[in-house]
């Protein structure tokens, strides 16, 4: 059977042989390797049959030696249609440059819609998104991701809370959720000020409510410190009490610091890869082969390719490896006390309220075991202590 596929790349040609001795005719070209096919009588002195186009260019040999009349009478394949395409040349290269045209714009920035801000803060994003680049005419491809544009954002413009960015088609939607203005204060019920945990008072500030501990007293979780109580007695009242009452407190930490770390730092050399990607496969376009560089971090960015409103299933890829080298820190034993200190110091703030002031600390055990410094610390800090609690209501009798 014929490979249609391979007759149809490499062309072939219906011919006509007309004249005597049509059957040795049709030997002689079998001998001489060329093939025919769909052969058909027509009378006693004419044939038509399929040949390929390169051995019809021999057969008007073989035709002279036998006296035979050749005709072409139909010709199909590859070449004959390419020379067909050529003679329609405008209009192909017209159709293909209308839809590249067409797939371009379809890849432009058409459309910025900001929904959410107050006028002022939708200024300072079209301002912030022109620093970017993200403006109406600018190609998708040259602009960061919805990610980095929405990180950007953020991180630029103080009074946003969040911003979503969506991309779709030509148009970039935002959607922003403005940071509120500060809540007035809220009604406090009756309340006294307790102890939140055991400490000694250091300093006191009482703005409603009446004290009930002096300066350098011990007081213990839940005891009363400033009473919502006031007044003579059978002429109290209750009110909120508000006021800081600031108490010494303890803390201990324990922290392991080894005196060697290895982790891997980026050396600045870096290559970049770019793709085509069809589906599941991915055709390099730039950036062949393997970087020179072993150890490496891949940072890789795709963006669709859009025709009109749809999102075509090709996306190019934009792959960046950045060459890293393994280094190894290493830290002298005072070195190392000194920053598992730090850590520990860090570690307590995270325990603690924001105002709180660390007034001292203390070594309790030190000690060198399997290559790291091991600390057990005792800090003293300066904190609020003082919390709400409500004030219970009298039981009748």
């Amino acid at each position: 059977m014929k490979n249609q596929w391979i007759e149809f790349l490499s062309g072939k040609v219906t011919v006509r042989v007309s004249g005597r001795g049509i059957e040795r005719f049709l030997n002689v070209l079998i001998r001489n390797g060329l093939n025919i096919w769909n052969v058909k009588r027509h009378g006693t002195e004419t044939v038509t049959f399929t040949m390929r186009l390169a051995d019809a260019l021999k057969i008007r040999k073989y035709a002279r030696e036998k006296e035979c009349s050749i005709t072409f009478l139909k010709r199909a394949g590859m070449p004959f249609l390419f020379k067909r395409l050529l003679k329609n040349s405008g209009f192909i290269g017209g159709a293909i440059l209308f839809l590249l045209i067409i797939m371009f714009l379809s890849n432009v920035i058409w459309g910025i819609e900001i929904k959410g801000a107050k006028p002022a803060t939708e200024y300072q994003i079209r301002k912030e998104l022109d620093k970017m680049g993200v403006k109406i005419g600018k190609v998708q491809f040259f602009v960061d991701n919805v990610e980095g544009i929405q990180r950007n954002l953020t991180n630029n413009i103080g009074n946003l809370t969040w911003v979503g960015v969506e991309l779709k088609g030509t148009t970039y939607h935002l959607q922003v959720v403005e940071k509120k203005e500060p809540e007035k204060p809220e009604q406090l019920a009756p309340r006294n000020l307790v102890a939140k945990k055991k400490a000694v008072i250091s300093s006191m500030f009482v703005e409603t409510g009446q004290k009930k501990v002096d300066i350098n007293d011990h007081v213990q979780p839940g005891q009363v410190l400033v009473s919502g109580v006031i007044g003579k007695e059978g002429q109290t009242q209750q009110v909120a009490a508000v006021g800081e009452v600031w108490g010494e407190t303890w803390y201990r930490s324990h922290v392991e610091l080894p005196l060697e770390t290895n982790f891997f730092v980026f050396n600045g050399q870096e290559k970049r890869k770019h793709s085509i990607i069809l589906g599941n496969l991915e055709i390099p376009i730039w950036g062949f082969g393997e970087p020179e560089f072993k150890e490496y971090e891949s940072d890789k960015n795709v963006k669709s390719i859009h025709f009109l409103k749809w999102e075509l299933p090709i996306s190019i890829g934009n792959e960046t490896l950045r060459a890293r080298e393994e280094v190894t820190r290493t830290y002298t034993k005072k070195e190392a006390e000194k920053i598992a200190i730090d850590l520990a110091k860090n570690k307590i703030k995270n325990e603690v309220d924001e105002e709180a002031i660390i007034k001292d600390e203390k070594i309790l055990h030190k000690e060198l075991k399997n290559g790291k410094v091991i600390l057990d610390i005792h800090f003293k800090i300066i904190e609020n202590i003082a919390v709400g609690q409500p004030i219970p209501k009298e039981t009748p009798e």
